[in-house]
């Protein structure tokens, strides 16, 4: 699944408040299908709050080339082929 960007929980509440009052109508009209839908949804969509909630951005550094090999090294690699 997608990673949610953190910034987008705002949104994410919305989708969970929207689904929540589909279910309420979905449960008034005796939509069974439509409430099994809405619940998996809503599982969906609490879980990836929960997940992006916990996630803690990790930085990455600009890479960086090897310094290159001393004489003994090369002396080893040499004899490695």
């Amino acid at each position: 699944m997608l990673q949610v960007n953190p910034k987008m929980l705002p949104r994410l509440a919305d989708i969970e408040k929207d689904l929540a009052l589909r279910r309420k109508r979905a449960a008034e009209e005796q939509w069974l299908s439509e409430i099994e839908g809405i619940d998996m949804t809503l599982t969906f969509v609490r879980t990836k709050q929960a997940d992006t909630a916990h996630r803690v951005p990790v930085a990455l550094d600009i890479p960086t080339t090897r310094p290159p090999p001393s004489d003994r090294q090369q002396d080893r690699l040499i004899w490695q082929e």
